[in-house]
Order: C-alpha cells, then sequence, then structure tokens
C-alpha cells in the first residue's frame, strides 16, 4: 500500500497557511498614500503616507516608498488611529427588554473576582454597527454593587472572547457610595454617573450622615482587608510562611493594591467626586472618575491630583435648575483648560450600549463649546490607551504600533464624514453591519405599480 503520509503533510500545511493567512499572521504590506494623517501624539501630515507590515505600523511620512506593499490612495481622506470605548456594556448587553441578553451585573456588593471580558459576546449585532464608525476596542465595564469587578480591553474583531481580549485586568470598577438627598428633596449623587445611579434613601439629616459612615466604613475595611492579603501573599513568596492556599476575590485585589491598574470610581456628584479624591489621597489609590457630571466643580482638585475623567455627561440635561443650559456641553474644555485629562464615553448601562457607535460625536459636542480638536481626539484614542494600560501598542499612529487605524471621507468629528476602512492588529475588517444590509435591502425594495 501507497505510504500517504506526505500528502497528508503537505495537505495539512496548506490548510495551516491559508488560516494563518486568513488571520492576518502572513498579511500583505500595505501602504496607505496621500491622505491626511492625524497621529494624534505628533503632528498631522498632509499629504501623508503609512506603511503597515506584519500587523505593525511600519513607518509614518511623506512618499514613503514600499514596493512590495499594496497601495491604497487615501488622497483627501483622513487617516486616524482606532477609537478606544471606555466604560460601556456592548458586548455584555443585546436587546435591553431581554434579561437573556444581559449580563452586565452579578450579586452582591463587594465581587472584585468578576472578570467583565469573559462574559463578552463576539457575535452582537451591535459589534459590527459600532465598529463601522471607526471604534476599534472597547472595555466592557462590569456594574452592580459597590465594587463590580475588573474589565479588560477587548478588540471589536475576533471569533472568542478570549482571542478578543489583549490586556485583563485593565481596571477594577468601584461604585462610589450614593450621597444625601437635598434640602428640596431631589435625590443627589448616584454611583452609577448621576442620571443612572439611585439616590439616597430619604431620612433624617442624622440618619443619612449615619448610613452613609456605614457604607464608607465598608469599603475602608474591603481595602485594608486587600493590603493584607497583598502582605501576606508576599511574605509566602518569600518562604518561611506557610501558604493556606489562595482566595479568588483577593487574589483579584492584588493588581490594584499593588497600583498596576487604576481603580474606576464611579461618581457624579461634586460631593461623591471630593470625598473619592480625599480616598484615594489618604490611601494612595491610583484612581479615574467616571461618569463625571460634576469633575469641572473640582476642575483644579482633579488636576493637582493628576485624576484623569471618563466623562459620559455630554448629552445629560443639567443636573440643577441653576445651571446654564450649555454646563454639560462646555464641561470638558472647563477640565481641559484646568488640566485634567478627559476621555469620553457614551456611558454603561444596557441603554447606553447601542449608542456606543456615537462615541465621535460625544467628543464633537465638546468641540463646539470650547474645546480644542486635538485634545477631543486624543479622548477617544490616545487617553484612553494611556488609562488602561495599553498606549505601547495603541491610541496613535506611530512606527512600532498596532497598525489599528481607519480611514474616513471626512473629519471623524462631523457627523457627515463616512468610514470607508478600518484595520484592526493589521487586518482589514468588513464595515457590513445590520445597518448597511437593511439599507441595501429597502433600497432595492420592488416599486409599487
Amino acid at each position: 500500500m501507497m505510504n500517504r503520509r506526505p500528502q497528508l503533510f503537505r495537505a495539512a500545511a496548506a490548510i495551516a497557511l491559508g488560516l494563518l493567512a486568513e488571520s492576518g499572521v502572513f498579511a500583505q504590506s500595505i501602504l496607505l498614500h496621500g491622505g491626511t494623517v492625524h497621529t494624534v501624539s505628533g503632528e498631522t501630515l498632509s499629504p501623508g503616507d503609512v506603511l503597515i507590515k506584519d500587523g505593525k505600523i511600519a513607518a509614518v511620512g511623506a512618499n514613503l516608498s514600499a514596493p512590495d506593499a499594496k497601495v491604497i490612495d487615501v488622497t483627501r481622506q483622513h487617516v486616524y488611529p482606532g477609537m478606544i470605548e471606555l466604560d460601556t456594556a456592548l458586548g455584555l448587553s443585546e436587546i435591553e427588554a431581554v434579561r437573556a441578553t444581559q449580563d452586565t451585573t452579578e450579586v452582591g456588593d463587594y465581587k472584585p473576582d468578576v472578570e467583565s471580558w469573559i462574559a463578552f459576546n463576539p457575535d452582537s449585532e451591535m459589534i459590527a454597527v459600532t465598529r463601522a464608525n471607526g471604534i476599534a476596542y472597547t472595555e466592557p465595564a462590569p456594574q452592580g454593587g459597590v465594587v463590580a469587578g475588573v474589565s479588560g480591553v477587548v478588540a471589536l474583531s475576533g471569533w472568542t472572547p478570549e482571542d478578543m481580549t489583549i490586556k485583563h485586568p485593565a481596571a477594577l470598577h468601584l461604585y462610589w457610595p450614593e450621597m444625601s438627598v437635598d434640602t428640596r428633596g431631589r435625590r443627589g449623587g448616584g454611583g452609577g454617573g448621576g442620571r443612572r445611579g439611585m439616590g439616597a434613601n430619604a431620612g433624617s439629616a442624622d440618619e443619612q450622615a449615619k448610613e452613609r459612615k456605614l457604607k464608607m466604613k465598608a469599603l475602608d475595611d474591603f481595602f485594608l482587608e486587600a493590603r493584607a492579603y497583598a502582605k501576606s501573599r508576599d511574605a509566602i513568596a518569600k518562604g518561611g510562611v506557610p501558604d493556606p492556599g489562595i482566595n479568588p476575590p483577593w487574589e483579584a485585589m492584588l493588581p490594584v493594591v499593588r497600583g498596576q491598574i487604576p481603580i474606576m470610581v464611579h461618581a457624579s456628584d461634586i460631593r461623591q467626586i471630593k470625598a473619592a479624591v480625599a480616598w484615594a489621597q489618604t490611601n494612595d489609590y491610583k484612581i479615574v472618575i467616571v461618569g463625571g457630571r460634576d469633575a469641572w466643580k473640582a476642575a483644579d482638585l482633579l488636576a493637582s491630583r493628576k485624576i484623569p475623567v471618563v466623562y459620559e455627561a455630554i448629552f445629560d440635561v443639567p443636573a440643577h435648575d441653576f445651571d446654564a443650559y450649555d454646563v454639560s456641553f462646555a464641561a470638558p474644555a472647563a477640565l481641559t483648560k484646568s488640566g485634567v485629562t478627559v476621555v469620553f464615553s457614551s456611558g454603561p448601562t444596557s441603554t447606553d450600549a447601542q449608542f456606543a457607535r456615537n462615541l465621535p460625536y460625544f467628543a464633537a459636542q465638546a468641540v463646539a463649546f470650547g474645546l480644542p480638536a486635538e485634545q477631543a481626539l486624543k479622548g477617544v484614542t490616545l487617553y484612553p490607551a494611556q488609562i488602561l494600560g495599553v498606549a505601547d501598542r495603541l491610541g496613535s499612529i506611530e512606527p512600532g504600533k498596532e497598525a489599528t487605524l481607519f480611514v474616513s471621507d471626512g473629519d471623524i468629528l462631523d457627523i457627515r464624514s463616512n468610514v470607508k476602512h478600518l484595520w484592526v492588529a493589521g487586518k482589514e475588517v468588513s464595515l457590513e453591519s445590520r445597518h448597511t444590509r437593511l439599507y441595501e435591502k429597502y433600497k432595492n425594495r420592488p416599486k409599487a405599480n
């Protein structure tokens, strides 16, 4: 009988090579030529070229030459780094009214070992819709309780959550305890970003103060125990101390108490924000304010502590009847003027997930009310990458970074602009979505007789 092993080996090798080529490992070099290149971290080149090799940005400049590269003419078009959306339910929520499609929240007040990226649904229809507007990465955020869990950095392209997640954990999510009811009976300071959080229970000022004190004691005790666990693990690692085994919730807190990842503090009321800043300073924690409705009122404090703000209130109505109509629109400009790093997000709720695609328009609204355009662009690209600790590979167009970028036919902060191409890690991704399919379907509907 003829030995078929060589033929089988060659067939298997051919299949493997085909799969590798399809995955982008052996992707052809690409030269984007003649466009306006927004490097974000440096100058804008117009015209400029970007050379992509092996999934990386190989060169950025003018009149680049690459004989073996596929040349794509992007004259009169714009090249941007892929946008990054922080604090979102994208991939964790599909249809808000259908409970079975919701995976944003776990039971309990303190659950640091909840890992949001594990629940990410790579087949969500909203992913393609969001991706089609130039958003390449996201940070799905856990919700519920006080310490809701940890988040990761997830690409909006891939087959499985493991395949799509490029960093985990990236941040811990802490929903700051609620504040009291004001004298007019308006509920104040929801922990989940103001418009989303529940107000404090009504009652006397003494009762409210007592409840708030108990909540803060529970929070402090939790972090003290986490620090004690970290010290015990360090002692065990040095030897001479018996190892009782790991504790998953406390194990999840190790990168937090060691300062390796930031704490995303969800707070919108000014009292919450000031209390969180004082708490972080006292305990030497690295925090990011998320929600940030009233953050502009503490702009100098946040700037002095170098605390970034993930601003989610751009389209919120003013919280108080004495606020100016444009208080939410102008807040990012006020924060930036004081030296605060501002990042934009559409928000973490199931309702917000469907609007994740509008991320650049959140930034654009702030530009219309005084924020410099270059800062707005950084707020959806470079600054999110820095907060999540992935700025060495994402957030700007620089040689050596991952080739995650897109081409649009106009300024991406202009709602009239359309994304024409998107690459994630050097692989071009389809821009087809439910929206485009429905458009083509009904554009070609039969004409009435």
